[in-house]
């Protein structure tokens, strides 16, 4: 397969350029800077490395990228700075989104591309009117407020719930929706639920980096897994996290 990961440098994509290396494919990487990528995988020969930010690419550039892709991931996230958070692109995650699947559908692929966007467990699936407590609506409406980030999260899920929908031709896709996320060295067991089953602010479990990454390798890579999940949201936990719920 051939895998385009945009937000490969940052702290999860580096671990899923990683794993789909590890497992053979071909990885096409757009990274603001060569550099930011671990040495140990810079050289890789099934690496193809595109030092660009994102939405500063043509529709024109942005096709040619994805041309043969069998899959988009989207590691993309804000950096944590006042800049980062506050700054322009406010809609960076969302915009991306729509560019890469307008670009998808530029080429008229003859089998739908796979789009897996990391997103977070603070967003609701609004297609399954997950129930959230008066306290964490209440928390939920301050963050889109003061925390521009949040509301992209939201907009990109919303975007691919709603205008690319269950049934496009040319795009499928899932959003892997992760707890508090922290890191460590290797993949550990993790559980995958439809929707959060503990509260995302007031009681919020963790999962590492490189387990999400590994569950979105397996969502690119599997038939299976990937009907099972495709247009859904599914919620990621490490197991410790849950055995201290």
């Amino acid at each position: 397969m051939t895998i385009l990961v945009v937000g490969a440098s940052g702290a999860t994509g580096q671990h899923l350029v990683s794993q789909l290396l590890e497992q053979g494919h071909h990885v096409k990487a757009i990274v603001r800077s060569a550099e930011k990528l671990p040495e140990s995988i810079r050289n890789e020969s099934r690496l193809t490395i595109i030092e660009a930010s994102i939405l500063d690419l043509t529709d024109a550039e942005m096709a040619e990228h994805v041309a043969g892709c069998d899959a988009v991931a989207s590691c993309l996230g804000h950096n944590l700075t006042f800049r980062g958070v506050y700054g322009k692109p406010l809609r960076l995650v969302t915009d991306a989104a729509r560019r890469l699947c307008a670009a998808i559908k530029s080429n008229k692929p003859e089998k739908p591309v796979k789009y897996v966007l990391m997103n977070t467990s603070g967003n609701r699936n609004r297609d399954l009117n997950e129930p959230i407590s008066l306290g964490q609506k209440f928390v939920i409406a301050l963050l889109r407020l003061l925390l521009p980030p949040h509301v992209d999260n939201e907009k990109a899920a919303d975007y691919l719930r709603t205008e690319i929908g269950q049934n496009d031709d040319m795009v499928e896709w899932a959003a892997v929706r992760p707890d508090g996320l922290i890191d460590e060295d290797e993949v550990t067991a993790y559980e995958i639920h439809p929707s959060p089953v503990r509260s995302a602010i007031f009681n919020a479990g963790k999962v590492s980096r490189i387990n999400v990454a590994h569950f979105m390798a397996a969502l690119i890579a599997g038939d299976d897994i990937w009907i099972k999940w495709k247009g859904q949201m599914p919620v990621i936990y490490s197991k410790t996290s849950m055995i201290a719920q």
